[in-house]
């Protein structure tokens, strides 16, 4: 018998970023923890990284590649699903060029560098990931707007936290760990929680704002008028560093008087001054949001006129304040993905590029267009498709849509632990490794400051990590890799002057963090200023100017749909045990969360005879689904929160009943309700209707 082994790794259950110590005995992890050394999470962990191993040892994950054939699945060889694949891509390619190809991820498994190199030395254009409605959409408004990414800087001590529509201490999404906030919170900063649900944070806030879903926007511009009004910006800032000031504050002042943002927002317009005071004279102060932001039509307008807010207060790039991350010294995405390889041809060939110009410019499409092309052949036939750890089946909006979609191509292969419902609809499966089966130069994309060392474990039957399966799928189709994973992670770590080796024993890396940076070097947009005016949303013949856009499904906007669907449904109720639609077959998660909660005022409840735990239909015009009801208080009486990306792998029908419980049924991808540049879907502010299920 072995002695216990060691292994210091980092977790990727959720968003990824914090120390683990797996502890491996006989070639098995037999249990995890937090390391106490890492930088970023300082040996806390959380529920979904905590049960890896009854992920990782699950007697339901599909441990080799595998066919279909005549509906049933049969274990085959790694050289057989490769050579599948590439045969199948072969032939579209040869047929339709390689835009009849479309490669997808979820919320990725950080292999997001190798995904887009394989995309674009295929020369497909038609990549989609979760980005046009999360993350992504964040980071191309910022881009424009600011250059880079803000992210509150929690190192340096706010003194006042905005936590806008997000749960960091159940998601740690993407720049932040909640151990972070906890700490700021503890050091005594002021809270200001903007949120439509009465949370954790609303309870500890000094100011909770219960706002309507979708209406961000409007508070932020609502802010900015309280923040004019009273003169309490920056007026260095704005006189150096600003374009576009004057028109965006005579928009502000015509457009968005604080009874019309109170109407709009269903908060007191005293209240929302309050905060806006508090936030501006509270020096510094960070605004932490969520992705609850980006899921409607307001993504980048609210994204901008929110950086605004940092800019104007004096908090952008400021220690405590919003920073601008620097970068450690490693070479980034971009530089590893080859974006160059995609000739301008394919680029103009992208589905939904012209339309939603800021997807483009993050390399991605909104999937809509795709759904449309498979389905129509318009503007041209996709006919294959290579899915990468993702489910779009329940996680993608009008699931009808894409589940019929998926289910019309010719060749579909994925990749992913499960057979998910989006699985089953392949032709190819391919078993990926989990986070304690890859080396991997992690959180290379993100914007926090930070690489970290994902060191491998263990292996497992015949899985692969998903960097793996990119190059060799890749070799095999010509494509040019390196012989193996670590040879590319010697690449990526070239400009540090470290080996592979040598940063796995060194963990991490920090680039050096410095505040005002614009004072020197200005900020990297057209013309060197934040901009509130855009010169690039000008250019592409867009509103150059932040604006609030009624939602297209609402109380206001469709009064007379609103009688027959009166409440506004928030689909994106989040859980601290699943990552979207994953970990639904963990037991110790299960056991948290055995069904579906939708949760509802108990004024709502005693009106459609709804007690607590019983199953209640939640229907749209797009569909009807069920889930228990949870009452809270907590909760405006118009408003229904509801779980996302339900599935139940405990039904082994091929269809793992994805639509018994998926809220997705029931929300739209139409492109009158998206982002018009980004195509963000409206996924939390749409209608709904509510009923007691009397068979249940």
């Amino acid at each position: 018998m072995e002695e216990v082994k060691k292994v210091r790794t980092v977790c990727r259950s959720c968003h990824g970023g914090c120390g683990v110590i797996a502890h491996v005995k006989d070639g098995v992890v037999i249990k995890v923890e937090g390391d106490p050394d890492s930088p970023i999470s300082h040996g806390t962990m959380c529920t979904k990284g905590l049960s890896i191993t009854q992920l990782a040892y699950h007697p339901d994950r599909v441990l080799h590649p595998m066919k279909k054939s005549d509906g049933v699945w049969e274990r085959i060889s790694w050289n057989e699903a490769l050579d599948t694949c590439v045969e199948k891509f072969t032939q579209v390619i040869e047929k339709y060029g390689p835009e009849g190809i479309v490669i997808g991820q979820g919320t990725g498994r950080d292999y997001e560098s190798h995904f887009s190199r394989f995309g674009n030395l295929l020369g497909t254009p038609n990549i989609i990931t979760a980005g046009h409605m999360c993350y992504l959409s964040r980071i191309g408004a910022s881009l424009i707007t600011c250059g880079s990414l803000p992210a509150c800087d929690y190192e340096n001590n706010p003194k006042c936290i905005v936590m806008w529509g997000c749960n960091p201490l159940w998601t740690n999404p993407d720049e932040y760990k909640g151990a972070k906030f906890w700490d700021a919170l503890d050091a005594g900063a002021k809270l200001i929680c903007i949120d439509p649900r009465r949370s954790f944070y609303a309870e500890k806030a000094d100011f909770w704002l219960q706002i309507r879903p979708g209406t961000d926007a409007a508070m932020a511009l609502g802010f900015h008028r309280v923040i004019i009004e009273e003169e309490l910006y920056d007026k260095e800032f704005i006189e150096h560093h600003l374009n576009g000031w004057e028109p965006f504050v005579e928009r502000v002042m015509n457009d968005y008087p604080l009874d019309r943002v109170a109407e709009i927002t269903w908060v007191d317009q005293e209240l929302i001054r309050e905060a806006a005071r508090l936030y501006a004279t509270t020096k510094p102060a960070g605004i932490h949001w969520g992705v609850t932001t980006e899921q409607n039509l307001n993504a980048t307008d609210y994204t901008r006129s929110v950086i605004g807010l940092m800019a104007v207060t004096g908090n952008l790039d400021a220690p405590g304040g919003n920073a601008l991350r620097v970068r450690p010294p490693v070479r980034n995405i971009s530089e590893f993905s080859a974006h160059t390889e995609l000739s301008p041809e394919q680029r103009k060939k992208r589905l939904g590029g012209e339309q939603y110009k800021l997807a483009a410019r993050m390399t991605i499409c909104t999937p809509k267009p795709v759904w449309d092309a498979i389905l129509t052949g318009k503007p041209y036939p996709v006919k294959a498709g290579l899915l990468v750890g993702t489910n779009p089946v329940t996680t993608r909006a009008n699931a009808r849509e894409v589940y019929k979609a998926l289910s019309s191509l010719d060749f579909l292969a994925v990749a992913d632990f499960f057979l998910t419902p989006t699985a089953e609809l392949a032709h190819i499966f391919l078993p990926s490794g989990t986070w304690l089966e890859q080396n991997h130069v992690a959180d290379n994309w993100k914007f926090h400051g930070y690489v970290l060392a994902r060191v491998k474990a263990v292996e497992i039957g015949e899985c692969w990590q998903d960097h793996k399966i990119f190059m060799e799928l890749g070799k095999r189709m010509g494509q040019q890799w390196w012989d193996t994973v670590e040879d590319a992670l010697e690449y990526t770590l070239e400009p540090s002057g470290l080996t592979w080796e040598e940063f796995k024993k060194v963990g991490y890396l920090h680039g050096e963090q410095r505040g005002y940076k614009y004072r020197e070097k200005g900020f990297r947009t057209p013309t060197g200023k934040v901009e509130l005016y855009s010169t690039i949303l000008e250019k592409w013949g867009r509103d150059p100017i932040p604006k609030y856009t009624e939602i297209t499904e609402s109380p206001f906007s469709t009064p007379e749909l609103a009688k027959k669907y009166p409440y506004v449904l928030n689909s994106g109720l989040r859980t601290a045990t699943f990552f979207h639609s994953a970990n639904r077959q963990i037991p110790w998660l299960r056991e948290i969360r055995p069904d579906p909660l939708m949760e509802l005022h108990p004024d709502t409840a005693e009106k459609h005879g709804i007690q607590e735990g019983d199953w209640v239909w939640i229907e749209s015009p797009r569909g009807r689904i069920k889930q228990r009801a949870k009452l809270n208080e907590g909760i405006d009486p118009r408003v229904i929160a509801a779980e996302h990306a339900w599935w139940y792998p405990e039904i082994r029908s091929p269809d793992h009943g994805w639509d018994v419980s998926n809220i997705n049924i029931l929300t739209d991808n139409s492109p009158e309700s998206t982002d018009p540049v980004m195509g963000s879907t409206s996924l939390r502010v749409l209608l709904c209707n509510i009923s007691r299920c009397e068979d249940e």
